[in-house]
């Protein structure tokens, strides 16, 4: 099984996730997406790459079946792999996936956190001036305390995601995110730039065992983008969870790892 980390992030796997992997029988894979970590960087990337990375390391490991799953900016990536390589992913999960950009009949910023608005907005105005901004902002969270990362994302993180950073979420974060920008901002540049542009699939090419889910407190990624997702895959099992938030999806992997599973 593979788990597409999110934007920022990186290979780094939250400890409960390996331990839930080996009760289940299932070998768990993450990866440095290009510009995060050890990765090298490819400007210019669309989601739809991810596919052909994901391919690549599966072939590199002897792996000809998999499942794959993601969680938040890993989202729109896990369905390109099951929207681009149908024969070889057996079931995906997608956890608090934004939608595309735009999407017709969906308001984007509606119930997004401030922080995420503005930083979206810059980008889609001035990208030299957001491109700065993301590479000062990538330092910073490579280097400050856990409390000035939270400070920082007071305006995207709910009251019931607050309540979801015990010690060992907020650390894994911490961890992920620091061994994603080590290298700099890179990986979260072209994540954020490949989600506006098209994903170079359609979602209704998507024919595998899918799950969706998405908190309605989630201030990261607005619960309508859930819900705009779960109406263009009818297909999918959609979980649309009122109390959920976005942090609050960590305690899904399990369910999510044995419901794949299920698939093989």
């Amino acid at each position: 099984m593979f788990f597409l980390h999110g934007t920022p992030g990186s290979r780094l796997l939250y400890e409960k996730q390996v331990t839930a992997a080996h009760r289940h029988h299932l070998r768990l894979i993450g990866h440095d997406r290009p510009g995060y970590g050890g990765s090298t960087s490819k400007r210019g990337r669309s989601v739809v790459d991810e596919a052909t990375d994901v391919a690549a390391i599966a072939d590199t490991l002897g792996v000809d079946r998999f499942a794959v799953y993601g969680h938040s900016g890993g989202g729109p990536h896990t369905l390109a792999c099951a929207a681009a390589l149908p024969k070889r992913v057996v079931a995906a999960v997608s956890l608090a996936s934004p939608a595309t950009y735009p999407a017709e009949g969906l308001d984007y910023f509606a119930g997004m956190g401030e922080l995420n608005v503005a930083d979206f907005k810059l980008m889609l105005g001035d990208q030299p001036a957001w491109e700065k901004k993301t590479a000062e902002e990538s330092e910073m969270m490579r280097t400050a305390t856990e409390e000035q990362v939270m400070t920082f994302l007071a305006s995207v993180i709910s009251p019931v995601d607050r309540l979801a950073l015990t010690e060992d979420v907020a650390g894994y974060l911490m961890r992920a995110t620091r061994e994603g920008l080590r290298a700099g901002s890179a990986g979260a540049r072209d994540d954020n730039l490949a989600m506006v542009k098209p994903w170079g699939f359609e979602l209704s090419s998507i024919r595998i065992p899918l799950q969706l889910w998405h908190g309605k407190q989630d201030k990261f990624v607005p619960f309508a983008h859930g819900e705009w997702l779960a109406a263009h895959l009818p297909q999918a099992d959609a979980h649309l969870e009122p109390d959920g938030g976005h942090l609050t999806l960590v305690r899904q992997y399990e369910t999510a790892l044995e419901w794949m599973g299920s698939h093989f």
